[in-house]
């Protein structure tokens, strides 16, 4: 091949890495997909309280308390990594109908919250809703459950190992940005590249909780083998629920045997306490 082909196609690589090393929050984050609050839990026949939550770093983001009467804990709910959580009402419904309250919350930059998404502002999102769950709600962090949904899981885990909930439940979480990425992207060299770590691989082991993971083995974004080797580095106990459907259609609300396998779980780790505040 003459030399100038090569290095054409040199400089059209090194110009992909590059603009991938750049602008790879935008294949991270999906903000702008569903901005708008599509509709609310009253829709749906459901009570709720629409909040505006605090960070330490000044961001404000939206969210939205469900109380369940004389609930059996509470769900703090960490969605994926696009649209809103106007997008994710069918698992308040799931949880309300299980006895459980639930706080869910848009990321700084989702929906209508402030500010603009990174990893350690996801992370920081994830400590304003617990404070505001533990601090502004009064409530105990033995009754709290963390259920993060795909990027949501990496967040969640990532609230586990500095306050630790009751149980962690991750659904269709990937082990690592960059193990996912590199799996997408073969022929980029994505681990040098990287700018986001989400290591839940690295924090499971490390997080000394009940832990559900469910994942699909028709998932077609995160490959189910994510959802193995986190279940496998995970310490005791553990439970793995194996689901169906890809990735945007494995909901575990979709099915009522995954409901009860995840109610279960749930009255069995999940804290069994009526004396919280609704």
């Amino acid at each position: 091949m003459p030399l100038n082909i090569v290095a054409a196609v040199a400089i059209a690589y090194a110009a992909i890495v590059l603009l991938l090393f750049i602008f790879q929050s935008r294949l991270v984050y999906f903000p702008q997909i569903g901005r708008e609050i599509a509709a609310t839990p009253q829709a749906y026949g459901l009570e709720f309280e629409s909040v505006n939550i605090t960070t330490e770093d000044g961001e404000t983001l939206h969210a939205w308390w469900v109380p369940a009467q004389d609930a059996r804990g509470t769900i703090l709910f960490f969605h994926g990594n696009a649209g809103n959580i106007s997008h994710r009402i069918d698992y308040l419904r799931m949880f309300r109908k299980l006895g459980l309250a639930t706080l869910i919350f848009d990321y700084r930059g989702y929906g209508n919250s402030t500010g603009t998404p990174s990893e350690e502002g996801t992370y920081r999102d994830a400590v304003a809703a617990w404070r505001w769950l533990t601090q502004t709600r009064g409530l105990g962090p033995e009754n709290i459950v963390y259920v993060g949904e795909s990027l949501g899981g990496a967040v969640a885990s990532g609230l586990a190992e500095q306050h630790a909930p009751r149980a962690l439940v991750l659904l269709s979480t990937f082990t690592s940005a960059p193990d996912l990425g590199a799996q997408v992207y073969p022929f980029i060299p994505v681990r040098l590249i990287s700018r986001f770590s989400y290591d839940n691989l690295a924090r499971i082991g490390r997080i000394k909780v009940p832990v559900l993971v469910a994942h699909s083995r028709d998932d077609d974004i995160v490959p189910f083998a994510h959802g193995r080797r986190i279940f496998e580095a995970a310490g005791e106990p553990k439970q793995f629920l194996e689901m169906r459907g890809g990735h945007n259609d494995g909901f575990i609300f979709m099915r009522e045997e995954w409901v009860r396998a995840l109610a279960a779980f749930l009255e069995q780790h999940g804290g069994t306490s009526r004396s919280q505040k609704n």
